[in-house]
Formats: structure tokens, sequence, C-alpha cells
């Protein structure tokens, strides 16, 4: 299929945004007709005609209910079967999770599947060499497919600033041993137990039961376990901030993400590859989670693009400080006073930083032309 790597890039500026206002009342004038609208853009039929079409998106867990509506899903894929796709597949890496939110085969009208296969062992190897990211994994689903879809949903994220098609693809196509050495590059988890009431939240929200409380309120001791991968979700829940990073190295973790993400893209040619980001329910923290809140700001509409770091750049662009909504963070946290970004003012990193990485080690870019699809 000649979707392999070695493939000379044209950087491709364009990207289309959707907006979620409507002009008048009419069935053609909202998001899901202007979506298919959008992809109409793309020219599929020369694209995927006679491919392996992934999607990789993220499901969710919990009794979250903000992923992105499978309408939209359904949509993109009865697109790529007019288009003469041979084999669709929307993935991520439990296919079961995204039963509660309704990605199911008779919904979506294609298969849903693990990333990882089967058996959650199908994986590719590749060489990194960046500090304690010596190589990663990658899911066989999502290397193997012929024509890569990275669909989105954009918002907040405790590691990564935020969460979107970047990190869909450095967390998202990677197994619990990769994500903890990208975890690990930003630093440890350290434990002060005079800090610590043992009211057990960390535990509670540990997506990977990776933590131990034991002992008494005069003798306390916290266990971290191997399966711990970093993702900081005790360290965000706790009342008491008796969790911690031990050294931040936010700039290591931002360059090992844009890493794993270039190795993943380097897969493929360049006109195999679609990126679509989804700014709406765009909440504090990421899917993953398990439950949602409030929307931080309106609902905007829908980014695709060629070109990740232009997708990305443009979505980060069009989230505003000014517009955040009065539920939008929870009652106990404020905004930082420092950063130029809402995410920044909210997770005291720098959104953008990791878009910056990648764009110095892959033939993308920030700089793009916004067209918008009516």
């Amino acid at each position: 299929m000649n979707k392999k790597k070695n493939q000379v890039r044209k950087h491709d500026p364009i990207v289309y945004f959707a907006d979620i206002a409507v002009q008048n009342l009419e069935q053609k004038k909202t998001l899901p007709s202007k979506f298919k609208r959008m992809l109409g853009r793309f020219r599929l039929k020369e694209k995927v005609a006679g491919k392996k079409v992934a999607i990789k998106m993220h499901f969710g867990s919990g009794i979250g209910y903000t992923t992105i509506h499978p309408v939209f899903i359904r949509i993109l894929v009865e697109e790529l079967k007019n288009a003469g796709a041979a084999q669709i597949s929307v993935m991520d890496r439990k296919a079961d999770d995204g039963i509660p939110r309704g990605y199911t085969p008779e919904v979506l009208g294609c298969n849903v599947i693990s990333t990882f296969g089967d058996t959650g062992k199908y994986l590719y190897k590749d060489r990194i060499g960046f500090k304690g990211l010596d190589y990663a994994l990658y899911g066989g689903e999502a290397v193997d497919s012929d024509f890569f879809i990275d669909l989105s949903h954009i918002k907040g994220h405790g590691s990564c600033g935020f969460g979107g098609a970047m990190k869909n693809i450095a967390m998202g196509v990677v197994p619990h041993e990769t994500r903890t050495k990208l975890h690990g590059l930003e630093g440890g988890i350290s434990y002060d137990p005079e800090k610590c009431d043992m009211c057990k939240k960390c535990i509670e929200s540990c997506p990977n039961n990776a933590i131990w409380l034991e002992g008494d309120k005069k003798d306390k001791r916290v266990s971290i376990f191997h399966n711990c991968t970093y993702c900081q979700h005790c360290i965000l829940i706790c009342p008491n901030h008796a969790l911690d990073v031990d050294d931040r190295k936010f700039v290591d973790f931002s360059k090992g993400m844009a890493r794993v993400t270039k190795k993943f893209l380097q897969k493929f040619d360049p006109q195999n590859l679609l990126f679509i980001n989804f700014l709406l329910n765009i909440t504090v923290f990421c899917d993953c989670w398990g439950f949602t809140t409030a929307s931080l700001v309106p609902d905007i509409g829908i980014i695709a693009s060629r070109d990740i770091i232009a997708a990305e750049t443009a979505s980060l662009d069009m989230i505003k400080t000014e517009d955040l909504l009065p539920n939008g963070m929870p009652k106990n946290r404020g905004l930082l006073d420092e950063g130029n970004h809402l995410f920044e003012r909210i997770h005291a990193k720098d959104p953008y930083h990791m878009l910056r990485e990648l764009e110095k080690i892959y033939n993308c870019s920030s700089k793009y032309d916004l067209k918008e699809v009516k």
C-alpha cells in the first residue's frame, strides 16, 4: 500500500474548521452535516480506496459521558465506506471500554477493537534512545493499518497540559510499559506522611491499582507499585498535597512525547494520515478519569488537517481564558496567576511546548491557514 516511512513530506498548512454555531434552524446547517462536508474536502476516495483504515480515539472509562459522540464516528465510518475502504476499525486500548458510551459495531457500523490485538500483546518495538525512554512499544493494529485517522477529543490534562492528537498517539497507541517510561521522564512520586490524613482518595483515583496505604495515623506508609504509570491522578486528587512529583521535568517529558509521536508518524506516508480534533465538552481533566465535569468553555466545533501540529495549534488558539464558564473549574480550585493559555493557568504547563518539540524533529508546522466549512 506504500504507506510506510521515508516519504518526502510537503507541509500542508490548511486547517478546516466546522463551527458549532448554526446560521439557521436547518439540519444541513448543524455540526454533523458540516462534519460530513468537511470530510469531503480531503478527497477520501483517492486516499482510502482498498485500504485498511484505523480510527484511533479515546473510549473514556467509568461513568464519563463527554467523549466524542457516536453520531460523528458513524458519519466518518460511512464516508470511509463510500470512499471504498477495504476495512475500517475504531480502536483504543480496551475495546470493552467503549460499550458504555455506545462505541459498538452495531452503532458505529465497523469493527471496534483493541489497539493491541485480541491478546493485548500485539506490539511492535522501536528504539527511541532518549534518557530513560530507551524504546517504545506500539499497538500492532494501529501500525499495520494503511491509513491512520487520529480522532481526538480536546480537553485539559494534568501531565501533558492538554490532551489532543499528539497525546492520542504518544499515550494512546502505546501500552502500559511505554506510558510508564514517558511519565517517568517528568519525575517520580514523593509522599509526605505529615500531610496525609489517610482519606485514601489516591487509592480510589488510581486507574492502575498501583497504590497501597497501610498503617495508622501515627505510622502511615504508602507504597507505589511497579504498575504505576506516573499519570499523577493521585497527586491531583489529594486534598492535602501529600503526594507530589519529585523533580518536575516537563521539558524532558515533552521531548519524550515528541519522539514517540514522531517514530509512529514516520511509519506512514503523510498522505495516509488525517488528524481530527473535537472541541466539544472541553473539560478540566482527561476522559481517562472515568467521570465528567462541566465544560471549561462553550463548545467550539471541529478541526481537521493533514498536519498534526497545525491542527493542534489551531485547536489551542480557539480556547480562550476569557471564555471560561462559571462551573468549568472545580469549586476548590482557581486559575493560577501566571500563564498565557487557559490550560497553562490550570495545570501550570504550557500546552504549546510539546507541539514545539515535535515541530523541531518532524516535518510539521504550527503555521496554518484556517478555512471554515459552512
